[in-house]
């Protein structure tokens, strides 16, 4: 195709953008988890890239990041996605509890 278009095989080929969103809790001092970063392509890219050098585990769930990357930054997150995130932090209490006993 010309200069500038795609042609729509090239279009389906090429891979989507990743997506990420980190999120932080502290019950102490907040009654949510705060939404620390979020973004897509090489926004995203650096915060998997961070999560893995901190050895934090990463959850996927399209639906989730995708309502994250909606909502404000350095908020707590919306209480329609209370349910969401608590269902994230039981499976990284499990992944943290099945590494300690390893």
């Amino acid at each position: 195709m010309g200069r500038g278009r795609f042609d729509i095989d090239e279009l389906l080929a090429m891979p989507p953008l990743p997506k990420a969103a980190a999120l932080a809790y502290d019950s102490q001092k907040q009654r949510a988890p705060k939404l620390l970063a979020k973004g897509k392509g090489i926004i995203a890219e650096r915060i998997i890239e961070r999560a893995r050098e901190l050895e934090i585990p990463l959850f996927q769930n399209e639906l989730l990041v995708n309502s994250l990357l909606e909502s404000p930054l350095d908020q707590e997150i919306p209480p329609a996605l209370y349910k969401a995130v608590v269902e994230v932090f039981v499976w990284l209490c499990k992944s943290e509890q099945k590494a300690q006993l390893s």
